[in-house]
């Protein structure tokens, strides 16, 4: 295991091969389950806006867009910072680059679960009659539900961090409570920018 853990932290390649991955398996599934959206899951799930939360990609995936000029430059400039990140903690402080790696690792684990859980709900929607009714999520509750269950790998990562004092985990648990607190943010700027339209009317 220590063998593992010096492989992959005394060189950047193990670290950014498997984010870079993780990041492209990301896009992909954000695009199947957009997909399957779009092909029924719609007329049972609606959720307001954009499928996609994140504001930058929503154009490309409501086109579903497979080569995204947006994705590429994001992943060129992810792997770049991780890069750098790593050429300077090696001067200084090990640590550094461990828990930038951690946050973006884990994170991207995090988002994983909820594309696995959707791609499975949505293939069952699409596939039987096993979902019966319609529902309907505003903007603002899709927002602050990510930020829960992001909030609950947080504490999770937290927790684990207790017992193995791993700066990798601990990059995991501040990553999964920033994207959280911004997805928290985004719901309250939505709510203030409705209700000020609606005040204006």
């Amino acid at each position: 295991m220590t063998a593992f853990a010096n492989l992959s932290f005394n060189s950047p390649w193990p670290g950014l091969a498997v984010w870079s991955a993780l990041y492209i398996s990301d896009y992909s599934l954000t695009l199947a389950c957009a997909k399957l959206y779009r092909a029924g899951v719609s007329d049972k799930i609606v959720f307001e806006g954009s499928y996609e939360i994140t504001p930058y990609f929503q154009s490309d995936i409501d086109s579903l867009r497979v080569v995204s000029p947006r994705f590429v430059a994001a992943l060129l400039l992810g792997g770049a910072w991780l890069a750098v990140v790593w050429w300077l903690s090696m001067e200084s402080q090990p640590g550094l680059y461990q828990f930038v790696l951690g946050a973006m690792i884990s994170t991207q684990l995090a988002v994983h679960v909820r594309h696995m859980r959707n791609l499975s709900l949505f293939r069952v929607i699409v596939g039987t009659d096993a979902v019966r009714g319609r529902i309907e999520y505003s903007r603002p509750l899709v927002l602050r539900m990510s930020s829960v269950e992001l909030l609950g790998f947080s504490g999770l990562f937290v927790l684990l961090f207790t017992f193995t004092q791993s700066w990798f985990v601990l990059g995991g648990a501040i990553g999964c409570l920033s994207i959280a607190w911004k997805h928290q943010r985004l719901a309250r700027t939505y709510v203030s920018s409705a209700s000020t339209q609606v005040a204006s009317k």
